[in-house]
């Protein structure tokens, strides 16, 4: 009746139920997300019928979702199912008054595959705080007023050559495991871009806004809260974050053109060097006699042999 509700004579009529069945696939739903306890009188209703519907011609699409996913159940802490009886609720109010929305919502994206029973932990909460609290500490500082202000490493720059391959492989990880609900993996390679920035010297503008709206949809208060602090300092983006177009990647960026080679000396690991992907045997020996750990390590002895195994190690023998 939703698709019609004032037609007296159908219980929807034909322009509007092709209206909003309207699709390129069999499906009418693009995406139907139930749980696996009510999972089986879900289809029974929505599929079952939807076929009869349509087997007697009142429906134009012969199935009536495109993509169904069974999300799993959340245990209690005990790894059992949570009950009153059992006294293993987790009450969501409870956890958010301690950790905040952003922490309650992200952990319960991070704790594992959407489709899979999960137990409830509140470490694990603590730890989503956690990375929270980092996000912030990157983009903020503390004066010694105990006030918080925007960070001076933050700088309309463009970033570095390490930068820009972390921001782009995040855009591009972030916009795969959400069309795919692997919400999980999303937050991890978020962990990722913050770690990859938290000890940098200078920290450009563009990436830092470009994360915001990458961890809006996953944490939006915090997010909204520091790009408003971005926009007090730097006001050239104007409006919300929410008004934001999703940024997109630059899949020349993320190719590997760089590669860490280990320098062992006598089988030991002795220090890490960064060479070019096409780098030469030639080119690995000299880089890696040339180095001074290494240099200082072999001087008067004998090098009688430098195996190189193409990018992956050299090691010296003396």
């Amino acid at each position: 009746r939703f698709c019609d509700p004032h037609n007296g004579e159908r219980f929807v009529g034909v322009e509007a139920e092709r209206y909003w069945m309207s699709s390129e696939e069999p499906g009418s739903v693009d995406l139907y997300v139930g749980g696996t306890e009510h999972a089986v009188l879900h289809l029974l209703y929505a599929r079952f019928w939807h076929k009869v519907l349509f087997d007697l011609g009142y429906l134009s699409k012969p199935e009536p979702f495109q993509r169904l996913v069974n999300q799993g159940i959340i245990l209690g802490e005990d790894n059992q199912k949570m009950s009153k009886s059992r006294g293993n609720i987790v009450n969501p109010d409870d956890v958010i008054d301690q950790y905040g929305a952003d922490a309650f919502r992200c952990y319960e994206m991070f704790m594992g595959p959407l489709e899979q029973m999960k137990p409830w932990s509140m470490r694990g909460v603590e730890g989503v705080a956690r990375f929270l609290a980092r996000v912030w500490r990157l983009f903020m500082g503390e004066t010694q007023a105990g006030d918080w202000e925007l960070s001076a490493r933050i700088q309309d720059v463009a970033p570095d050559k390490a930068q820009q391959k972390v921001t782009h492989a995040t855009i591009k990880k972030l916009t795969e495991d959400i069309e795919s609900l692997s919400f999980n993996t999303a937050i991890s390679q978020m962990m990722i871009f913050v770690n990859a920035f938290t000890n940098a010297e200078t920290i450009s503008l563009s990436a830092m806004r470009t994360f915001l709206i990458l961890l809006n949809p996953f944490a939006p208060h915090i997010s909204s809260e520091l790009w408003e602090n971005l926009n007090a300092r730097f006001p050239d983006t104007r409006g919300d974050i929410t008004e934001q177009s999703w940024p997109p990647y630059d899949e020349r960026l993320l190719i590997e053109d760089e590669v860490e080679i280990v320098i062992q000396i006598n089988g030991k690991l002795r220090d890490r060097m960064k060479m070019p992907v096409a780098a030469t045997e030639e080119e690995l020996k000299s880089a890696a006699l040339s180095n001074p750990k290494i240099q200082d390590r072999i001087t008067g002895r004998t090098v009688h042999n430098v195996i190189v195994v193409p990018k992956k190690l050299v090691n010296i023998v003396v």
